[in-house]
């Protein structure tokens, strides 16, 4: 009985994070759209690469006029983090071999985020498997509504819709940073991003903000440093 419980817990939190952030897909299909790529490619955006901020960043960063091959490698290094989600699912989940390209595509920071605070291996499966498919189903099918809309909302700016999936990314990053370094590497970042908005390409700024972690790890290693020849 408790087992039952503790199961659908896992899949009531699930399918919260999966309902709640799916429906955004709604503004990435609107803001796609309005950027200038077609249906088809917005659709495959979401089907293929399905990660909400590299989606946003690469639209937003081709709206701005960016350069496309800087647009793709700011996305790219976005993206980069579910790898290391993925080396520590991989643990986890330990699922066959059969199934974990299938997986890997699930591999972002909502399953990351559900299935990392469970306990039991049984629960860490369940929680990223609802999450993962609620989650690709609805953000799809809501990317196919948004850029069918597009036209009938009309200038999608003044909405503000393009800001939808880094709040939904913001909110769940916050909660992850419990260090001083981490919030320093995230304060500096953003600094980054914002201050080099206006002197660089589009795109550009999102590849230099990724520069705040070593700076910061150096700056940390260099203090720990000092205090040791005190």
């Amino acid at each position: 009985m408790a087992g039952r419980k503790a199961d659908a817990a896992v899949v009531r939190d699930a399918l919260g994070v999966g309902v709640a952030v799916g429906l955004s897909g709604f503004a990435f299909g609107v803001t796609s759209a309005g950027s200038g790529l077609t249906l088809l490619q917005t659709c495959a955006l979401s089907l293929l690469v399905f990660t909400g901020a590299s989606q946003f960043a690469l639209v937003g960063a081709l709206a701005a006029g960016g350069n496309p091959l800087t647009a793709a490698a700011g996305a790219f290094f976005l993206g980069v983090r579910n790898a290391f989600y993925g080396l520590r699912l991989s643990q986890l989940l330990a699922l066959p071999r059969v199934v974990r390209p299938l997986a890997a595509q699930w591999v972002i920071d909502e399953t990351a985020a559900v299935a990392l605070a469970q306990t039991g291996r049984r629960q860490v499966r369940i929680g990223f498997a609802v999450t993962g498919l609620s989650l690709y189903v609805l953000w799809n099918l809501t990317t196919l509504l948004g850029a069918l809309g597009a036209e009938a909302i009309g200038d999608t700016d003044a909405w503000g819709l393009d800001a939808a999936g880094p709040a939904v990314f913001l909110a769940l990053l916050a909660p992850m940073l419990k260090s001083g370094t981490e919030r320093a590497v995230a304060g500096l970042a953003v600094l980054l991003g914002l201050g080099l908005l206006p002197v660089l390409p589009a795109g550009v700024p999102v590849l230099a903000a990724a520069l705040a972690a070593p700076v910061v790890l150096w700056a940390e290693s260099r203090r720990r440093g000092g205090r040791g020849q005190r």
